[in-house]
């Protein structure tokens, strides 16, 4: 009999132990998060430009007339690839007249260098004048100069030579072309625009108040054209102080993120986000239930009685809440955050998931995915 008394509390502890998992397991399922304090961020939201680093409007180093286009707008190119060539015959006959002078000139060298050490070899004084010596010494000298002298005429004519091809300075497109066959151009024409689509840089015009506020730690998020994708940060690479006086605003420029396809001209948009120096009370942005009326408020989960947490920060998943509902007041929201200036005092536990359907002292679990 003792034995099956003791069977029989056995079993109804059992029965009791399913009955507090399964009214457990009944309960919704939410997730929670601490109210904490943290720096509060000002947010400002930007329309910028993407703009190229180099943008070039080619000319001529020579005056000339056209005789090849070798691209076309739109056309890519890279560093030092022909673009126009112009006609160098006129070019190539002064060149040739030069290194043909040269060669002239190195022969009268080589025989007064030749003729100099003849005379050294006799003996100076003894088979042959000082005076001649001198003589020969002062025609190599004469010899060489003649030679240096044409070696550099020759460079400069090489260099005009070289310049009748008008060359990329750097990679990028051809954005326009504004030649073709057959014209004179001059120095100062332009020839085709070259546009560098590698080095792009974001520019944003941006309120004159922030400029002492960006620091090390502010963070500027580029919004993606797709209105699927997250919001990307980019590197602050410079603030411009030349204010525009009309506008009050001062140039921010920063460095485009690899993830993103930019084009020079494309309007980008963008959220500047810099600390306040304050700290304050914040909340993520799911917790916020907003009436049509305008009234805010959180659902607190508080530990009913039972089980207590390990810790506010780390719940139980076995741990059963009540929740109520409490009203706040907002301030300044950024990222996924937003200020809490009244209702909260810090270290409660607020739904953040699950609280579309929730009423005023409804008991909840926490749920599988938030326990992990």
């Amino acid at each position: 009999m003792t034995s099956s008394f003791c069977q029989s509390l056995l079993l109804a502890g059992l029965l009791s132990l399913f009955a507090v998992q399964a009214a457990a397991q009944s309960q919704p399922g939410v997730a929670l998060e601490q109210v904490l304090k943290s720096e509060i961020i000002s947010e400002v939201r930007l329309n910028g430009t993407v703009s190229a680093l180099r943008r070039s409007r080619l000319s001529p180093a020579v005056a000339g007339l056209i005789e090849r286009v070798a691209v076309d707008t739109g056309d890519r190119v890279t560093s030092g690839d022909l673009l126009i060539a112009l006609d160098d015959e006129i070019a190539q006959f002064d060149r040739n007249q030069a290194s043909a002078a040269l060669d002239q000139a190195e022969v009268r060298l080589a025989e007064a260098r030749r003729r100099l050490d003849e005379a050294r070899s006799v003996g100076v004084g003894r088979n042959i004048a000082a005076t001649e010596v001198s003589s020969r010494e002062s025609n190599l000298a004469a010899s060489q100069a003649a030679v240096a002298q044409l070696e550099a005429q020759l460079s400069r004519l090489q260099v005009e030579l070289d310049r009748h091809n008008v060359r990329a300075p750097f990679s990028g497109v051809i954005s326009q072309r504004g030649v073709d066959l057959g014209e004179w151009v001059v120095p100062g024409n332009e020839l085709m625009t070259l546009v560098d689509t590698n080095n792009l840089r974001l520019d944003f015009p941006v309120p004159q108040s922030y400029y002492d506020r960006i620091s090390g730690q502010s963070r500027l998020l580029v919004e993606p054209g797709s209105p699927d994708r997250e919001p990307v940060e980019a590197e602050i690479v410079a603030r411009v102080p030349v204010t525009d006086a009309q506008a009050r605003t001062f140039l921010l420029r920063a460095s485009g993120p690899d993830s993103l396809t930019l084009l020079p001209g494309m309007a980008v948009e963008g959220v500047l986000q810099v600390s306040t120096g304050e700290q304050g009370l914040t909340v993520s942005r799911d917790a916020i239930n907003r009436y049509p009326e305008g009234r805010t408020t959180v659902w607190i989960a508080e530990p009913s009685a039972g089980k207590e947490p390990s810790a506010p920060e780390e719940p139980s998943d076995q741990q059963i809440y009540q929740v109520r509902e409490k009203r706040v007041t907002l301030g300044a929201s950024f990222s996924n955050r937003v200020q809490v200036l009244d209702g909260l005092e810090g270290g409660e536990q607020v739904v953040v998931r699950g609280n579309e359907s929730l009423r005023e002292g409804a008991r909840v679990r926490l749920a599988e995915r938030s326990a992990r």
